[in-house]
């Protein structure tokens, strides 16, 4: 079992804690049989000292257990879960100082109550199996969580970016563009750019971009079918790594090759430093301003805001889930992304963001997700354009979505485009805004009869609207629903 050596103290604890329990001692009996004090011994239990060898001696002869066995790393049966948690290197890997944690904390409450906590987490080990979720699911709901802690804004980073367009001389009224950040790259960094060779390596045919650095210097490999505001997204990135000095780092835009919290956190970092020198929050925020101040629906003119600051619908989207609770309190905001290859039903959710609470939509398992949300009849507008060989374009469409079950209101505004450079592979990115009455006051064009308004729900296994056209699975879920709560009303009829 590879346990991170700092764990080792708490495993020892664990284990000599558990023996004296199973034999029934308390810890004045111990300290009495091995010649140890109390507080000695309680300090070894909650894994803040590690005995040295002639104090395990001492305590494995109190106990009646040798040597071996009191120092192996082995755990019984009912602390295998805890095992499991610490031969994971969890503990170590995530800096659960950013999450409000104090590390000493959580091991102490580990060795306080071991078989319950032991209990707990393998249930939870055991849901994460289910669902199949790997380490590095774990991370990326680790790092979402994270951003949605902050409201996904972080000034630090924001000042950082404010810092670099000062030292390099950029005006307040300009924004940087893929020649500029591909210079800077080049002059200040010494970085070579080259296109990645698809016919040596195919295998990276669908990677956007590739970072190799060596004794000899660096180079940024990138896909030669990106478009310009992706490779000024890829550049603006790789100076956020080294501005930042954030050493370590992903080489490639593929996310698999992650091994740690930290890589995740770091590539998070910098693609919000790049994000921030190229949509500059000083003009991005006025002119959302303009925006919300419109009477009237106007898609076009956010099309043309994306074009104005060089930049794709995603980088726009998640730019906007930075300053919205900010800069003008509208904190109850989700952003999701779907992908959809043309001609398919088939939807996928590859990105989701939840501030302020769990909204809807966000991922589900093995159900099929509402055909009505804008995000995928978006995605089937963009299909039918693609198959009548028409040339490929932003999309942008809004919709105030009403939930059937609970009536909560959104305004979800959604921009499709194709996702280069996968072949067929189109993608929805949607800005969803919770509609309470503060939120109402300060969006002019809500009224606008343009806007449509559509009755949605999360799933069609869990959706009442038995008329549904769109509909593409059976209510099942709701029908057991139902048929449960029959069953406990007859229940509780039969009680009384």
């Amino acid at each position: 079992m590879a346990i991170n050596q700092d764990n080792v103290r708490l495993v020892f604890g664990l284990k000599l804690k558990q023996l004296r329990l199973d034999k029934g001692m308390s810890l004045s009996e111990l300290s009495q049989q091995s010649g140890l004090s109390i507080s000695y011994i309680n300090e070894i239990e909650k894994g803040k000292k590690y005995p040295k060898a002639d104090k395990i001696l001492a305590l494995a002869g109190a106990m009646e257990v040798d040597y071996d066995t009191l120092v192996s790393l082995k755990l019984s049966k009912r602390l295998e879960p805890i095992s499991d948690l610490l031969s994971s290197n969890i503990l170590t890997e995530l800096p659960l100082e950013l999450f409000g944690i104090d590390p000493a904390n959580l091991l102490e409450i580990l060795s306080d109550a071991p078989t319950k906590i032991s209990a707990f987490v393998g249930t939870l080990i055991e849901i994460a199996r289910n669902y199949n979720m790997s380490i590095e699911k774990f991370y990326f709901s680790a790092l979402r969580t994270y951003q949605e802690m902050h409201d996904n804004y972080f000034e630090d980073i924001e000042l950082e970016a404010e810092r670099f367009l000062t030292e390099h001389n950029v005006a307040a009224a300009t924004l940087l563009d893929e020649q500029q950040l591909e210079s800077i790259l080049k002059d200040q960094y010494q970085y070579t750019i080259e296109p990645i060779n698809e016919r040596n390596h195919p295998e990276f045919a669908t990677v956007r971009s590739l970072t190799i650095t060596n004794a000899t210097g660096t180079r940024l490999l990138i896909n030669a079918h990106l478009s310009s505001v992706q490779r000024a997204f890829i550049y603006g990135r790789e100076i956020g790594y080294l501005y930042l000095n954030l050493k370590n780092r992903l080489h490639t835009t593929a996310l698999v090759e992650a091994e740690s919290f930290e890589q995740l956190l770091n590539n998070f970092k910098a693609s919000y430093f790049g994000s921030a020198i190229i949509i500059k929050r000083s003009l991005l925020v006025p002119a959302i301003a303009d925006f919300f101040a419109q009477k009237t629906w106007q898609p076009e003119k956010l099309i043309q805001l994306i074009h104005d600051f060089n930049t794709t619908p995603e980088s726009f989207c998640y730019r906007l889930s930075n300053i919205l609770p900010r800069y003008f309190g509208i904190n109850q905001i989700f952003f999701s992304r779907f992908n959809n290859f043309v001609g398919q039903n088939i939807f996928h959710m590859t990105k989701e963001m939840h501030i302020s609470r769990k909204h809807y939509p966000h991922t589900v398992r093995d159900e099929h997700y509402c055909r009505r949300w804008v995000a995928l009849t978006i995605l089937n507008d963009l299909g039918d354009i693609i198959l009548t060989k028409q040339p490929p374009r932003i999309l942008c469409k809004a919709q105030k979505s009403t939930y059937i079950d609970t009536q909560d209101q959104y305004l979800v505004v959604s921009f499709a485009q194709p996702m280069s450079p996968t072949p067929n592979l189109n993608v929805s990115v949607s800005m969803g805004i919770y509609l309470d009455e503060q939120t109402r006051e300060k969006l002019a064009f809500l009224d606008d009869p343009a806007l449509t308004s559509r009755e949605v729900n999360q799933t069609c296994e869990r959706c009442s609207l038995f008329d549904c056209r769109e509909r593409i699975a059976a209510p099942v879920i709701l029908q057991k629903r139902h048929k449960n709560e029959e069953l406990r009303k007859a229940l509780k009829r039969m009680i009384n």
